[in-house]
């Protein structure tokens, strides 16, 4: 799909969206009161009245209020030049920021993908900056977003059902503005789709070694991959992440992904580390069968970190970001690690591996010690599809946030808000620490029966030195059957937008 923008003008030709502001809400007695009709801008103004009216007729019998969201369908209106209105509803003027702007451009997406190109007329309406650059380039984000499918192993489909779009214009006050701003956007959306891409995979095409092929892709963004191979990681004595994979028949692999943009090359970086489990079976501590077929996204925090590299590659970040990734696949062959075995992290530590399902906690703990080793990070953030508990405690509505500094998880809060991709911080302490504790090793790799997700970012930080550090567990927000505003059911791509938020907020300069 093409996006352009440019000044306002009456189309005179194709499908024309309208967004209008919500009225505010008039007195009509003492102890009631009505909506007024939405706010119609000046262009919009004229359309109607060069459709004798059809706008106004039709907002009036559909009794439209402009509620943010809400779109409204007008069909061969007035003189017939065009064959279809639509009007979608911005709500409070006050309350439109660019969060409210993406949301809405999916639901224009939603509106005329059936259409081969679309023209969005984007007034300034009262005291609203609707028509901003800024906010302009947010809407084209949004549609980009919803414009995501997952299609490449469908060989039969209705053509009815494949979206048509095209070409995109958003018309609006100041389309120089728009079309700069669209560039970092369009990085944002790059990243994204990036990363669901990755995500959406089945295992048997996407596992350890072809996805550090894939990140090999990043390359020609300037990035720079380097892969390690069980050799270098048994010589880096990674005991608790080979440990994962040693039942599979997929070598396992540690990705290393630099992006250098700071002025200063050598400042320390950001660095980013992702949980890549490409398949979970459990191990020989075995799932259920039913829904295991979605265990090919237990990789999606590697998924995540891969597309923040990209998106920052392509608006150029100044900023100095390591991306890492461990890569393994969890299989019960009958080489595969098994409950009750100890094993030892790169950082010297001894596992006993009570439960073969809890394994990313495994794969973090080598990853985390080896970027703080290598790279002397002056944060480190984690991702990680890593508990079912995180779940049942926060649904689909927010991540779990997990960390040893309070400033860089108001930073990565700030960050989530900004972007609509929440976070609710969790309590850490010795309280649950001490479930960790085995009779024959340093540690355990489960507590107990209760706060789950409390006690796996307890086992994690035993592998965090001094570093400011924080744990995003995802687990329940990385992947949605029923699709999101922004997403096709599959994968959203959440934390692609927050983390180069949070970067672009925190260490750039």
């Amino acid at each position: 799909m093409r996006i352009s923008f440019s000044k306002i003008a009456i189309p005179t030709q194709g499908v024309v969206v309208i967004p209008v502001a919500e009225a505010a809400k008039k007195k009509a007695t003492a102890k009631t009161s009505r909506a007024a009709g939405p706010q119609l801008g000046r262009t919009a103004t004229l359309i109607d009245a060069r459709t004798n009216g059809a706008v106004h007729r039709a907002i009036a019998a559909a009794a439209f209020s402009g509620k943010r969201e809400k779109a409204l369908n007008i069909l061969a209106p007035g003189n017939g030049r065009l064959p279809r209105i639509v009007i979608v509803g911005l709500g409070d003027p006050a309350s439109f920021d660019a969060v409210a702007a993406e949301r809405v451009g999916a639901v224009i997406y939603d509106a005329v993908a059936g259409e081969p190109s679309a023209t969005v007329v984007l007034e300034d309406i009262g005291a609203d900056k609707t028509g901003s650059g800024a906010l302009a380039a947010s809407i084209a984000g949004g549609a980009q977003l919803k414009s995501y499918r997952f299609d490449k192993y469908r060989t039969k489909e209705d053509k009815d059902a494949k979206p048509k779009l095209k070409t995109l214009v958003i018309q609006c006050a100041k389309p120089t503005d728009a079309t700069k701003a669209h560039r970092d956007v369009s990085a944002v959306v790059d990243g994204a789709f990036f990363t669901r891409d990755l995500v959406n995979e089945p295992a048997n095409i996407l596992y350890p070694e072809s996805f550090a092929a894939r990140a090999k892709e990043l390359e020609g963004d300037g990035i720079s991959v380097e892969v390690l191979a069980e050799p270098a990681l048994r010589r880096l004595g990674m005991g608790a992440l080979l440990g994962v994979g040693q039942g599979s028949a997929r070598p396992s692999r540690v990705l290393i992904m630099r992006w250098n943009g700071a002025r200063n090359k050598s400042e320390a970086p950001v660095a980013l580390v992702g949980k890549g489990v490409c398949f979970d079976t459990g191990g020989i501590s075995l799932k259920p069968p039913g829904g295991m077929w979605d265990m090919k996204w237990d990789m999606g925090g590697a998924g995540v970190v891969t597309g923040v590299m990209r998106t920052l590659a392509r608006r150029k970040a100044k900023a100095n970001v390591v991306g890492l990734c461990g890569l393994v696949e969890n299989m019960p062959d009958g080489k595969a690690q098994r409950p009750g075995d100890v094993v030892t992290s790169m950082s010297g530590q001894t596992i006993e591996v009570q439960n073969t399902d809890a394994e990313g906690r495994l794969v973090l703990a080598d990853v985390l010690w080896y970027a703080q080793q290598r790279f002397k990070p002056r944060a480190i953030v984690d991702l990680a599809t890593l508990t079912g508990a995180i779940i049942a405690a926060l649904s689909e509505f927010y991540a779990g946030l997990f960390s040893n500094d309070d400033d860089l998880a108001n930073k990565l809060t700030a960050a989530g808000t900004a972007v609509g991709e929440r976070l609710w911080r969790f309590p850490m302490g010795d309280d649950y620490d001490r479930d960790l504790k085995s009779l024959i090793a340093d540690m355990k790799n489960i507590g107990g029966p209760r706060a789950g997700s409390i006690t796996a970012a307890q086992f994690l930080k035993r592998f965090i030195k001094d570093t400011p550090w924080a744990h995003l567990d995802i687990a329940g927000v990385v992947w949605s059957e029923k699709g999101t505003a922004l997403a096709a059911p599959g994968s959203t791509s959440y934390g692609v937008r927050l983390l180069n938020r949070f970067i672009a907020d925190n260490f750039e300069k």
